[in-house]
């Protein structure tokens, strides 16, 4: 399958299946913008879940934050954000679209003989600029930019977050007084970010609001070096837990020229997309940058204190970050499969939109369908399950396959007149045992572990 048609494939599949829609689609969209569908609300979810409950509920040394999008606009000049989350702009004279410098010098040589040709469109047509044809770089701060205050003589101007880190530092002194964490501990957060990314594309995986899951882990600076190896074996490890080929991913150590502003190493996760690699993960040491920042411009203390020799220090942060939103695209990537008869997304069950889905043989036999019902009912206690009765058994197994499903129960004149079993079919391997319908709940459960 050729990378473009997978991408195509994929951009099909969820759109037809609800995974993923055109943002504000009846006014003609909005560029960039998308909408999760009933079956992509799910499949978010539970990649959310899942971390939250691996790195958050099932560690000691880890606690949560759900904090405000819009943050005192002290908080971004404190971080660096308004003096260095820029990327460098240029616009083609000709065509007036602007592009970032850095990815024109890295990517888009398109034209012949190695000669740049500019990727914009110039009256329904290609641009014919190049180089030539290009401003001189300038400094664009990525930061959506918005006012509070009830008249615009009064309003002030805060910024829509870039990342949701900082929340987590502010609020460090918080955490530590009422949880009474010991070094090394974290604090995490999942939710929006915002930015007015010049580039974004490749349909969901870069656009102007992203969800993002992280944590800031605080360690004594001695330490730091293990910790981020440590972490990094992690992230790696989640991901084969997820079901990732070894073979599609890679790391990639950041030049000194390319570390952010706050960062001393910075290491990212990235996936083979039908686009190249991208960044999927990443983990950054961003020393005690942001904490001693802090103080400084706020004059209150983040300071730790050891409860055991009374001595003052600032810790040192690792930064695990993990992009919910490309993960939700490289899941679909990952288990995206086609055979003669059939496409299927191979999600791990735990991720599955649902997880079982029930049919009556016959949609037109009462007893068939009071049947399913009965154990579509039961089921819903345990499971998000989906009822289905539309055409012939094929097309309905065909159809759950396409959202990856992983089990389809049908009942039958079987089940009613012989021994209380019905068929409960496997997405992967197409086998149909037979289950006692008592035993349903945990013959699915132990399918999940």
């Amino acid at each position: 399958m050729e990378n473009n048609d997978l991408m195509e494939k994929i951009v099909s599949l969820c759109k037809r299946r609800g995974f993923v829609f055109p943002g504000s689609e009846i006014y003609g969209g909005l560029a960039n913008s998308w909408d999760y569908g009933p079956l992509g609300v799910e499949l978010k979810n539970n990649l959310r879940d899942s971390w939250w409950k691996r790195f958050v509920q099932n560690r000691e040394d880890m606690v949560g934050l759900d904090a405000a999008i819009l943050m005192n606009p002290k908080v971004w000049e404190s971080s660096g954000h308004i003096a260095n989350f820029t990327d460098p702009l240029v616009e083609c004279s000709v065509c007036h679209n602007r592009f970032r410098s850095d990815a024109i010098n890295q990517s888009q040589i398109q034209g012949d003989n190695g000669k740049y040709k500019c990727p914009g469109i110039f009256k329904n047509g290609p641009c014919p600029g190049t180089l030539k044809d290009l401003t001189q770089p300038k400094q664009f701060n990525l930061m959506f930019k918005t006012s509070i205050g009830t008249t615009e003589e009064s309003s002030s101007d805060v910024y829509l977050r870039p990342e949701i880190a900082q929340a987590m530092f502010v609020n460090f002194k918080n955490v530590l007084d009422t949880m009474r964490k010991r070094l090394p501990f974290g604090i995490a957060s999942v939710g929006k970010a915002f930015r007015n990314e010049i580039t974004p594309g490749n349909f969901i995986f870069r656009t102007l609001e992203f969800d993002l899951m992280e944590f800031e882990y605080f360690v004594k600076e001695v330490e730091w070096e293990k910790h981020f190896e440590y972490w990094l074996q992690e992230q790696q490890d989640w991901l084969t837990e997820l079901g990732f080929s070894k073979d599609k991913l890679k790391l990639r150590e950041h030049d000194k020229e390319e570390l952010a502003h706050y960062s001393k190493r910075t290491v990212d996760i990235e996936y083979n997309t039908p686009f190249g690699w991208k960044e999927m993960f990443g983990l950054a040491y961003r020393t005690d940058f942001d904490l001693k920042n802090h103080i400084e411009k706020s004059g209150q203390s983040l300071e730790y204190m050891d409860p055991e020799t009374n001595e003052k220090s600032i810790p040192h942060v690792i930064e695990p970050t993990f992009g919910l939103t490309r993960l939700f695209l490289m899941t679909l990537l990952e288990s995206y499969r086609e055979e003669e008869d059939r496409v299927y997304l191979k999600l791990p069950p735990k991720l599955a939109p649902y997880k079982v889905a029930v049919f009556p043989l016959l949609k037109n036999k009462p007893e068939l369908v009071a049947k399913a019902k009965e154990i579509y009912h039961e089921l819903q206690k345990h499971f998000n399950v989906a009822w289905d009765e539309r055409g012939n058994v094929g097309k309905r197994y065909y159809s759950q396959d396409e959202i990856g499903t992983p089990f389809c129960i049908t009942v039958d004149f079987d089940t009613l007149e012989k021994d209380n079993t019905v068929t409960v079919r496997d997405r992967d391997t197409k086998e149909q045992p037979r289950v006692k319908v008592e035993e349903l709940v945990s013959y699915i459960s132990n399918k999940l572990e």
